[in-house]
This record gives C-alpha cells, sequence and structure tokens, in this order.
C-alpha cells in the first residue's frame, strides 16, 4: 500500500539514519535526505535517496530544497525533520513560507531561540524548578576580573551551538572539562580571539563517568500533549574533540518522576515535536541534573525504535493520520549501541556488562547502522570499516575501564 507522505531529512549522519530506518520500518517508504558531503552512513543506502547539498543548512537553501520535493511529489504530504542543531532554526525561521503540502513539526523561531540558548535555558529551568549544573554565565569582554561560585574541575560550553561551530580552530571542542581557573581563563580568551561572540557557560562539573548520564526523548503532539517518553541510561560515550557528549551505547530505563517533571515542563510551554534532554544524575545530592534541551530527535533516537517505540509512527499518526493518543512512558529494557561490543566492553564498567550480556543474548538489543532490509553495498561497507575505527578512536581519547 502507497504512502500518502513522504519522509524529507536534512543531515547525513547517524541521527538521519535511524529515522529513515524507523520510516522504513513502519511504512516501508523511502526517505529523501539532504546533507552536505558525500559520506556518512545515509551515503550508499538503498532505504535513502540521499542528496549532496553543499549549504544545506543555510535558511534560503532549506526552503529551496523543501520547496523542491514538495513539488516533486505534489499529491503527498512532506514531512521535514531537521538532524542536527544547525537545521532547527532555518526550518523555524520558514515555517510560514513552506508549500502546503509540507509537515514541519516544530515550534516557532523565537521560543526555539530561547530554548537552544543555554543561559535562557537555564532561566526557564529556574523558573520550572527544574535542577541544573551550578552556572555561571560569561558575557564576552568580562576579562578574568570575577569570581566563580564553585570550584573545579570546571566545564565551559558555548550558550549558543550554531554560530560556535561557524567559527573553527584547531583545539575546538563542543565542551571542556577543565581542572584549574588557568585553564578556564586561556578557553575563554581562545575561543573569542576566533570570533565568537555570544555568551560562555562556565558550571560545576559533575562527577561520575559516562554511566551517570542519562537521555531523555519525548514526543509532543500539535496540541502540545506529550505522548512518548523513553529515558535512556547512557553507559558509555564518544571522547573524541568533536564527538565528545555523542552517546554509544544506552540502555532504556524507568524513570516515571523524572518524565513527569519533564512533562509538565514541555506541556506548559506547549511545545511540539520531538524533544531529548540530555541529564546527568548527581551522587552527591541524588538529583537528576539537566544540562540542555534539543528541540529535536537526538543523534541516538534509535534507542527508543528499537526499543518498541517507533518514533516515526508516533509522528504520522499525529501530524498525518490526526489520531488522538495517550502518554506513553517506556518501562521496558533494551540494549543500544553504535560501536562494537568488544569496545563497548573495554570502556563500560564491569557492572553492567552482564545485564548488557543477558539483552544480548534476549535478542534485546539493536546496532540502528546494520539493517537486513537495506541492500545497499556501499552503505554496508562503509559501516563496516567504521566499526574498525572505533577501537583506534577510543584507544587514543580515554582509558579501559576498571
Amino acid at each position: 500500500m502507497e504512502c500518502n507522505f513522504v519522509p524529507l531529512l536534512l543531515g547525513a549522519d547517524i541521527n538521519v539514519y535511524s529515522m529513515a530506518r524507523a520510516f522504513h520500518e513502519a511504512y516501508g517508504v523511502k526517505t529523501v535526505a539532504y546533507g552536505m558531503y558525500p559520506s556518512g552512513p545515509c551515503y550508499g543506502s538503498a532505504i535513502i535517496d540521499y542528496r549532496v547539498c553543499p549549504d544545506n543548512d543555510a535558511p534560503q537553501v532549506v526552503l529551496k530544497n523543501v520547496s523542491a520535493v514538495a513539488a516533486e511529489f505534489p499529491d503527498k504530504q512532506v514531512i521535514v525533520l531537521g538532524c542536527g542543531d544547525n537545521y532547527l532554526t532555518a526550518i523555524a525561521e520558514n515555517l510560514p513560507k513552506f508549500p502546503a503540502n509540507v509537515v514541519a513539526p516544530y515550534i516557532g523561531l523565537e521560543l526555539m531561540e530561547t530554548l537552544i540558548h543555554k543561559e535562557k535555558f537555564y532561566a526557564l529551568c529556574d523558573q520550572y524548578g527544574i535542577a541544573h549544573p551550578a552556572t555561571f554565565v560569561y558575557q564576552k569582554g568580562m576579562g578574568h576580573g570575577f569570581e566563580l561560585p564553585f570550584s573545579g574541575p570546571f566545564v565551559v560550553k558555548p550558550a549558543e551551538s550554531a554560530t560556535y561551530w561557524d567559527h573553527p580552530f584547531d583545539t575546538q571542542k563542543k565542551a571542556y572539562v577543565l581542572q584549574t581557573r588557568e585553564e578556564v581563563d586561556r578557553v575563554l580568551d581562545e575561543i573569542y580571539a576566533h570570533g565568537y561572540e555570544d555568551s560562555l557557560i562556565i558550571q560545576d562539573f559533575i562527577p561520575g563517568d559516562d554511566s551517570y548520564m542519562r537521555v531523555v526523548t519525548n514526543y509532543s503532539d500539535e496540541g502540545g500533549k506529550v505522548r512518548l517518553m523513553c529515558v535512556g541510561h547512557v553507559l558509555l560515550e564518544e571522547h573524541t574533540r568533536h564527538g565528545i557528549g555523542n552517546h554509544a551505547v544506552i540502555i532504556t530505563e524507568h524513570e516515571p518522576a523524572l518524565c513527569e517533571q519533564l512533562r509538565g515542563f514541555l506541556e506548559d510551554i506547549k511545545f511540539t515535536g520531538f524533544s531529548n534532554f540530555d541529564v546527568k544524575f548527581d551522587q552527591r545530592d541524588g538529583q537528576y541534573k539537566v544540562f540542555e534541551i534539543n528541540c529535536r530527535q537526538g543523534r541516538s533516537n534509535y534507542y527508543v525504535t528499537g526499543a518498541g517505540y517507533n518514533l516515526a509512527r508516533y509522528l504520522v499518526e499525529d501530524r498525518i493520520e490526526h489520531k488522538s493518543g495517550e502518554l506513553t512512558v517506556t518501562k521496558n529494557r533494551h540494549l543500544w549501541r553504535v560501536i562494537p561490543q568488544k569496545v563497548a566492553n573495554d570502556y563500560i564498567p564491569q557492572k553492567y556488562h552482564e545485564e548488557m550480556a543477558a539483552l544480548i543474548r534476549t535478542g534485546a538489543w539493536v546496532n540502528p547502522l546494520f539493517y537486513q532490509a537495506d541492500k545497499g553495498l556501499v552503505h554496508r561497507l562503509r559501516i563496516i570499516r567504521d566499526q574498525w575505527r572505533y577501537k583506534q578512536r577510543y584507544a587514543s581519547s580515554m582509558k579501559k575501564a576498571n
């Protein structure tokens, strides 16, 4: 049975492939995707019509490409999803301009810019009683004559990520974990010397390895009601300079109290579409503390679909079929990973190995990049090559677990 919609994804990474797989699994539909380079897991895939567009995230280019696909499929609804932070404001800016057969499940530009700007987001967290790490907001030009209300280690990161990456330099990182105040001052100077203009966030470092991290993925319907919430217990992240913070291994878990607090926040601000929160458990006071909200499904989104809650289906049932639905807060345990299990075992604490092995034995696990229905040989060969590279990446960026 032919679908009355076409997914259009912007990006080229695991996020895009995972959502394309979700659409294909649920509806057998082939996704159109625009990426900047002829590379990544989408390139050569048989379930994706992958198109290369160098300036893919520019607002005028987003409008052009979306309009072209809408004209290519005039009798179908085109579902647009941005799969990276660089696409979000471009989509939101163009919401009033998209053709009539385009469905873009996003909040307006003003609210989006508030949520993705960490300084403004933390102010909202304070307003809603959502715990976050102790924070100092540094404005350009403050110099070094300021006092921090907490001692090291410190985390330094941009308040606004998109413009931060517009000013690259050799030692640039997504976030810096620094031991001394002198290191903080040096990093502040280096970032601003390369053209970044917005504020920087300096935070208290919450102790604990990657296994103290959580991710909460949600879907909010067109009316602003949350329909799906799934907590992932992150066991391992990537630790390369640009990949730091990207999830590598996750087990789903049930955290109803955390979900209820975040649900109230999302519904009160009338959020719509996919969202995910990065959270860390602070063993010092027993609280979950939120780092940020992403106004999109995350790179690791298939941890939800793989656990039995297909994200594409939630979106289609809401925006295409206009079905009502109740809130689902997931409970089952399921393993998601994008690295070889041997690498996972080398860098994840021993106490999690038994459950990982048990989930694998019962088939409750997935690597989203290996999809049997995707017969694209180029895609498969690239994925196999990249899996081998993970051993070297981890060996060069972190120590093995005890």
